[in-house]
């Protein structure tokens, strides 16, 4: 990726930026700042307009011309999703590792949320930035990165390979997940999916549809229910699966809020796991062990994807025209009492070796 615009040309103003887009400079400040709402067009204006004229809205960081702040954004969806508080440990500890501060911003998957956080992370002048890609159809917040040539990471959701990026194996240990409930006999497997849009919902799909054929089954839509990666929704759809008539023997989630939704609905419904429904997903978490029965679960490595995504980083900055990376990590499947293997605990690698190079 190319480096950000000469910090050392002469500094735009909003005006320039509102006389290159063709609209007033109240319409410029709003676009930046998300003050009101404001045509599509007239956004797209501004951004390119931006772009042409290399604006930043700082202007202290203006007069840092040249020097480095020593930090690194991360955004993406921290607080409303443990799985990524845990992804963002690993980061705190390899960034001090290179003496860096980091400056944690969510998103809360929200695109318009996300392309202020990055905005909001550019003018304050990080370094680089971690991000863990929302659903956005436009990639806004990847096409802002884009234009204005800002060091990034994309972490989790793996969506453009002219960019950095870590995340882990989705399709292939999701394949191994079902062909695991399919050796214990279970024929109508069901899926919780994810958020639309998101990679790693589409890359669960195209798994969980790849192992049911591996383990000759036929692919019912009926089956696949959208939890939209939350803890309600996903209880509100596994309800729909056990009014089916007949309703699945088993049950995959796509990440660990919607395999807690999954187990709300299921004790309401009165059934016994695994005596009557066989559950397994996606995402270890503190209390998996902790339920009656333990829950079987595909592990995400989550300190090794947040230290992982800094060590990108750390090289982009150091060589910007380096060739992008994307790299995928080892997830391990833990097997549990929730699939119905008994009260035992395995655990095995479920793909390929991953890592750093």
């Amino acid at each position: 990726m190319a480096r950000s615009p000469s910090r050392t040309a002469p500094a735009s103003t909003m005006a320039d930026v509102a006389r290159q887009a063709g609209v007033s400079v109240s319409t410029v400040s709003h676009v930046l700042n998300g003050t009101r709402k404001v045509s599509p067009e007239a956004v797209r204006a501004v951004e390119d307009a931006v772009a042409r004229t290399a604006y930043i809205p700082n202007t202290l960081a203006r007069s840092l011309a040249g020097a480095t702040t020593e930090s690194i954004g991360i955004a993406l969806s921290a607080i409303t999703n443990h799985y990524f508080s845990e992804v963002v440990g690993g980061i705190e500890v390899e960034a001090k590792r290179h003496g860096l501060m980091i400056f944690l911003s969510d998103t809360h998957d929200d695109p318009a949320q996300e392309l202020q956080t990055v905005r909001a992370l550019h003018q304050r002048r990080v370094d680089g930035i971690i991000l863990a890609a929302s659903a956005d159809p436009d990639r806004a917040a990847l096409r802002y990165l884009r234009t204005h040539g800002i060091p990034t990471v994309l972490i989790d959701r793996l969506v453009a390979p002219d960019f950095d990026q870590v995340g882990v194996e989705n399709r292939r240990s999701t394949i191994e997940l079902v062909a695991h409930l399919a050796t214990h006999g279970h024929r109508r497997i069901a899926l919780v999916s994810g958020q639309p849009g998101l990679s790693t919902t589409q890359e669960r799909l195209a798994g969980y549809k790849a192992g049911l054929k591996q383990a000759g089954l036929a692919f019912d839509p009926a089956l696949v229910v959208i939890g939209h990666s939350a803890l309600e929704p996903a209880r509100q759809a596994v309800h729909g699966l056990l009014a089916r008539d007949p309703r699945p023997d088993a049950i995959v989630t796509g990440n660990n809020l919607m395999t807690i939704g999954a187990m709300h609905a299921l004790r309401e419904a009165s059934l016994r796991v695994p005596g009557d429904m066989a559950l397994a997903g996606f995402d270890d978490f503190d209390w998996a062990t902790a339920f009656t029965p333990r829950l079987t679960v595909v592990a995400q490595p989550c300190a090794e994807l947040g230290e992982t995504a800094v060590r990108l980083l750390m090289r982009r900055l150091k060589d910007p025209a380096a060739k992008p990376k994307t790299l995928r990590l080892t997830p391990t499947l833990r097997v549990r009492d929730s699939c119905g293997c008994g009260p035992w605990e395995g655990r095995r690698s479920v793909t390929g070796r991953g890592g750093f190079p």
